[in-house]
């Protein structure tokens, strides 16, 4: 995967700028695509700029700026999709905008790529929320989380889609037109569905990032709310790990083009929101405080990968404990806490 170039979408936010420091540590072209409207993304792109100076930036939006996309798609060998609303709560408070960004912007980049000459791959980042409530699977409660009664290795590919949020919907849409543009016009496409994705330079916040958010309250003091009763199960997947998949993807498209993956930490991965307050007491010797409130809307009481599918075909699996990956982003949180002070009182 030498000599190719990068274009990133979302390029700024918690994932764009990790994968975009993993490229250009390894000597690739990179140009990042955003147009900074999340939090931390101008710090991000001051911090990118600053350590490789050839990093080349587009401020753009994917819902509106269309011919300034097509005419980057052929500049380009690989296009990484992660621009995206990103929360079910806001969501619910915008459907539009939540549309308009994750249906429209990916039908935007899906039809410059189209019309580009060049017709990079792409590296579609979906979610497991396509799947909906999933209120057909049995549940029961196990100490403090719940787990699957009859599914040991958790959610697979061959579930049916069911959505259940405006999130759910607008990623469904657009994981669904990525698949259908890969088999109509033969462009070139891997769909992540991806589960809980945590790291380093995430600035997380109560609506979005619970594994990120947790460890910053925690560390500072901020109050810590729980919807529902804490046993709530997700497995949890290092950023770096989530990276491995995408190289895999992206060295093996020929291979797996018009596949998509459930790609997580999977069963020995996941933890509850309980266990994983457990866990930040020991790491930051400290006791913290949190209070309960309402289930939200659509909230899955586990959510679980099935990754076999991923591991069968690319030999991917995850190489991060939960233990070990949040204490590397307990580490840059703590090293970093003035600046995430800053941009939470920024919103």
């Amino acid at each position: 995967m030498t000599d190719m170039k990068y274009l990133i979408t979302g390029g700024c936010g918690f994932t764009g700028s990790n994968f975009a420091t993993r490229l250009l540590d390894r000597g690739d072209a990179v140009i990042l695509l955003d147009n900074l409207s999340r939090r931390g993304a101008v710090a991000n792109l001051n911090y990118l700029q600053k350590k490789y100076p050839k990093v080349e930036f587009v401020h753009a939006d994917i819902r509106a700026d269309f011919d300034k996309i097509v005419r980057l798609m052929d500049e380009v060998d690989a296009a990484y999709h992660l621009a995206a609303q990103v929360a079910v709560t806001t969501s619910y408070k915008y459907p539009k905008e939540d549309f308009d960004t994750n249906a429209l912007g990916t039908f935007n980049i899906l039809e410059a790529i189209r019309r580009s000459e060049r017709k990079p791959l792409i590296i579609y980042s979906s979610t497991n929320k396509v799947y909906g409530g999933m209120t057909d699977v049995e549940v029961a409660k196990e100490d403090n989380r719940y787990v699957y009664k009859d599914l040991p290795y958790g959610i697979s590919e061959d579930k049916l889609l069911d959505f259940h949020s405006p999130y759910g919907c607008s990623k469904g849409v657009a994981d669904q037109y990525v698949r259908d543009f890969s088999r109509m016009y033969d462009i070139k496409s891997v769909v992540m569905r991806q589960s809980c994705i945590y790291g380093r330079r995430q600035f997380g916040i109560e609506d979005q990032g619970w594994v990120a958010w947790f460890t910053i309250a925690a560390h500072l003091g901020k109050p810590i709310t729980i919807f529902g009763d804490g046993m709530q199960v997700r497995d949890v997947l290092y950023v770096d790990d989530l990276f491995d998949a995408w190289d895999m993807a992206t060295k093996n498209i020929d291979k797996v083009s018009g596949k998509i993956y459930n790609v997580g930490g999977g069963p020995s991965n996941s933890m509850s929101l309980l266990e994983l307050l457990e866990m930040l007491e020991k790491l930051l010797e400290k006791k913290i405080d949190y209070s309960f409130d309402e289930w939200r809307p659509g909230d899955q009481p586990i959510y679980i990968s099935d990754i076999r599918k991923i591991e069968k075909e690319l030999g991917w699996k995850p190489e991060t404990t939960p233990q070990e990956g949040v204490k590397l982003m307990a580490d840059w949180i703590v090293a970093n806490s003035e600046l995430i002070e800053k941009h939470l009182a920024s919103k």
